[in-house]
């Protein structure tokens, strides 16, 4: 194994994306390996790499971690994104768990059923807009620096990039009552890292479709 870390999960976004987005944006190359068999993931439980039998999987410094929020705080630490001090950290931590709880939303909606679809993309518009954008507007005016926490880039910082990207998919005016997240916007997707990483040809990956979300419900047995 070369020393770059190691990721293993579907061959999407899912909860391996945000992994993938904070690797990038700390300038770290990764190696992908995709789970295309029911038989491929039962192996990895089966070898015990996998303590609570799921996914994301990232092999990095000795160590073979899974869970997600282990998986980026440990990220974060050692790539310098989790603030100065412990009280940098709180709001870090903080930020990341509102915008996971919209980003986690946009995970689950390609498998809603068909006839739901329009009843949780107006779910994530209303969320967007009236409960978690406007508390990253009103932090990013107060604040009056370039990044959520300090002055510093943080994992907060390409989670917000991340979510907002994500929302504009399926909701492409959701920033217009939001300037302050629309500057952001401008100064993370230009920043030489994050700019890169949203190139065609990056590791990060396209939209769920159809052959994702099969491939996914037929090794998960969903």
């Amino acid at each position: 194994m070369s020393g770059k870390p190691r990721l293993t999960y579907f061959n999407g976004r899912g909860r391996m994306e945000p992994v993938r987005w904070l690797l990038a944006a700390a300038g770290v190359e990764f190696e992908e390996k995709f789970l295309e068999t029911r038989e491929q993931y039962e192996k990895l439980i089966k070898d015990g790499e996998l303590m609570f039998q799921q996914v994301p999987l990232v092999e990095i410094d000795g160590m073979k971690l899974v869970q997600t929020r282990a998986i980026l705080s440990y990220l974060a630490g050692k790539y310098n994104l989790y603030g100065k001090d412990l009280k940098e950290r709180a709001m870090i931590d903080m930020y990341v768990e509102g915008i996971t709880d919209l980003t986690q939303m946009i995970l689950m909606f390609p498998f809603s059923p068909p006839d739901a679809k329009e009843k949780n993309l107006e779910s994530i518009k209303e969320r967007a807009t009236s409960r978690y954008f406007p508390v990253f507007e009103k932090v990013l005016k107060q604040h009056g620096q370039d990044f959520l926490v300090g002055n510093k880039l943080s994992w907060a910082d390409v989670e917000l990039i991340e979510a907002i990207l994500a929302v504009e998919e399926k909701i492409p005016a959701v920033l217009s009552a939001f300037p302050q997240l629309q500057a952001f916007k401008r100064r993370m997707s230009n920043m030489p890292t994050i700019k890169k990483f949203l190139q065609p040809g990056s590791p990060r990956k396209p939209p769920p479709d159809e052959h994702y979300i099969e491939n996914v419900m037929k090794i998960l047995k969903m």
